[in-house]
């Protein structure tokens, strides 16, 4: 069943000309009149800004020069308005790198900002983690690339459009994993009974992830515009969309790496067992699977807490700071919704470790019955001859 070298670039390669395809796939058909280039800020006038404690309101003007394309080294001076809000507003000073918008429609020309100039940095930090990842793991470290450059072109080029087009986010969510999942796994573990294991176990996880979303969301009466901007799109004529629905979605695809994670730790470590121990039966190597995913789901369970915690830091600060009642607290919507993906996402990974044990030890047992048949038979087949 394991497939040679060949076999394997080939479906790396396969990988890699779906990476390209997609990423030269346009997410809008609508053609963009925009085009966008990196300036830098030569000089600013505060004049008119007011501070009000540390809130600054008022008009900023800012002097840039282009470093870019077409109308590089061209001077232009733009209006930056500062309306209040600090995770909004934008203050510039000599020095800092922005991004400009040029409208190609209009007769004039047409000048906006945008925000900061961020694009080299990520490009660094990518290529900063790129290096090491491959420094220290090698050709798994350059799969592992791999499966993350798809993961996230099937997210932003597949997924998203389908949702805004309206279809069932939770059926597209779970295709979208299935085939996540089936890539990530075979990719790293190989077309082998590892990768069989892990993958089934994984998609049981992600299934009763879905299933416990739906029964509880209503329940705890949680909305889908809990979700920062999902009420902006429903203005900005998207009114088709199920907010519950993509709530329900977001859960078990936020959930579904991790599930990945523990049915790979499972999988793994059965293969090693068997492979260590041939004559290993059905029972003991599920026993085994179960004693490493107690192990694992020890420390797994926290691992969406966290996650999710760390986000809402400053909002469970805020209600600290108005000293607000704990039963309270449970029970507003924000906190709901957290609970929710807490628990619901961990109750996947719990019943995840189970479910790949039981998997595996059939898969990882079942080639020993049928050589044990196989045997048998031609025992008895000699024993006729004779």
């Amino acid at each position: 069943m394991k497939l040679n070298i060949n076999n394997e670039n080939f479906f790396v390669i396969f990988l890699l000309m779906i990476n390209v395809l997609l990423f030269y796939i346009p997410v809008n058909e609508t053609k963009n009149n925009y085009e966008y280039y990196k300036s830098e800020v030569i000089s600013v006038d505060n004049s008119e800004i007011q501070q009000f404690g540390i809130i600054k309101q008022g008009e900023q003007y800012v002097e840039l020069k282009i470093l870019n394309g077409e109308d590089k080294n061209k001077r232009i001076i733009l209006s930056n308005i500062l309306i209040g809000k600090m995770e909004l507003d934008k203050n510039f000073k000599i020095g800092d790198k922005v991004l400009i918008e040029k409208n190609t429609n209009s007769n004039s020309l047409n000048y906006s900002i945008v925000d900061f100039y961020r694009a080299d940095s990520q490009i660094l930090l990518i290529l900063s983690f790129s290096i090491i990842l491959i420094l220290i793991s090698g050709w798994t470290g350059v799969k592992s690339l791999l499966s993350f450059t798809t993961t996230i072109l099937f997210l932003w080029k597949i997924m998203i459009p389908l949702f805004l087009k309206g279809y069932n986010p939770i059926i597209i969510s779970l295709l979208i994993v299935s085939m996540l999942t089936f890539i990530i796994i075979f990719l790293v573990a190989g077309f082998n009974k590892k990768g069989l294991i892990a993958f089934l176990g994984a998609i049981s996880g992600v299934l009763i992830t879905i299933i416990i979303s739906e029964l509880f969301s209503r329940p705890f009466y949680i909305n889908g515009s809990v979700k920062p901007f999902s009420e902006t799109l429903l203005y900005s004529g998207y009114y088709m969309l199920d907010l519950n629905k993509l709530f329900i979605s977001g859960i078990f695809l936020a959930s579904s790496g991790a599930v990945m994670d523990i049915s790979m730790d499972i999988s793994a470590s059965m293969n090693e067992v068997k492979n260590k121990a041939k004559n290993i039966n059905s029972k003991e190597l599920i026993k085994s699977g179960l004693n490493v995913g107690k192990a694992v789901i020890g420390t797994m369970a926290t691992t969406l807490l966290l996650a999710y915690s760390g986000g809402y830091a400053t909002l469970l600060m805020a209600f600290m700071a108005k000293n607000t009642n704990e039963f309270a607290l449970i029970n507003i919507n924000y906190i709901s919704s957290e609970i929710l993906n807490i628990i619901v996402g961990s109750f996947g990974l719990v019943l995840t470790a189970p479910l790949t044990a039981i998997i595996g030890g059939f898969i990882l047992s079942f080639e020993k019955k049928n050589i044990i048949k196989i045997n048998k038979k031609a025992k008895n087949v000699s024993k006729l001859e004779l």
